[in-house]
């Protein structure tokens, strides 16, 4: 299959994330890859902050389908009335909801924001939702970027936080240096990052420096070679593999 075939099958997000997507590494494999390659793509357990995020990705770059996600009029997730109408699924409460709208329109009303999300002029090349491919140290490697303003060269990602004053360190800690490098690499631009407090809804516009890539790139390096000892090497016991640290 060519190159733009498959990219036109990963706009489909079952076959992103379904058994299609699945034959391509992804920055999300990283943190397995790294921490315990024996975990590598177990099943991620669905909690609500990633709903809500996903809930906000969708409220700025696909409104129109923002339908799909079940919302429930309840104070908290332990109330009869949330299990009743939930039904085992994890949904979304209203008071959320209301929030991440209240952090949508603080988003848009930000004239800098607005103009790298949406362009400058209604000629603005601005794509959302774009998935690609890379070949990086012998394997392929997927992402699906939030945007891509190619007025700007830019690759922007958006993202929730709990304290944007700690959004520097957790950017290392939650592998978003990585996501960083292999975005740059499928996409050819650079990487930027708005950023919104969930608490304040204050805003914050990170960019990246090489240092920040390097160590994306490191970390790629790292969970490629794991995955390759563990998932591509003839006769590997992933029984007999053990961590070697000196104290």
């Amino acid at each position: 299959m060519k190159s733009e075939q498959i990219i036109e099958k990963l706009r489909d997000d079952e076959h992103y994330y379904g058994k299609f997507g699945k034959q391509y590494l992804s920055n999300s494999d990283i943190s397995a890859l790294l921490t315990n390659p024996l975990d590598f793509k177990a099943p991620s357990k669905q909690i609500p902050a990633f709903l809500v995020g996903g809930y906000f990705h969708t409220a700025i770059l696909e409104p129109d389908k923002l339908k799909k996600y079940k919302v429930i009029e309840a104070t908290t997730r332990n109330t009869k009335k949330y299990k009743e109408i939930s039904d085992g699924e994890l949904c979304l409460l209203q008071h959320e909801v209301d929030r991440i709208e209240l952090m949508r329109d603080k988003m848009f009303q930000n004239e800098i924001c607005r103009q790298f999300i949406e362009g400058t002029t209604k000629q603005s090349q601005i794509d959302y939702e774009v998935p690609g491919i890379v070949q990086i140290n012998g394997n392929w490697w997927k992402g699906k970027a939030d945007i891509v303003n190619h007025d700007e060269k830019l690759i922007i990602d958006l993202k929730t936080t709990n304290d944007i004053q700690k959004f520097k360190s957790s950017a290392y800690r939650y592998n978003y240096d990585s996501q960083a490098f292999i975005y740059r690499k499928i996409f050819g631009y650079d990487f930027l990052f708005i950023v919104i407090d969930k608490n304040t809804n204050q805003i914050g516009i990170f960019d990246c420096s090489d240092r920040f890539y390097e160590s994306g790139s490191v970390k790629v390096d790292k969970a490629s070679d794991a995955y390759d000892l563990f998932y591509k090497t003839d006769g590997f016991d992933p029984e007999q593999f053990f961590i070697t640290k000196t104290l």
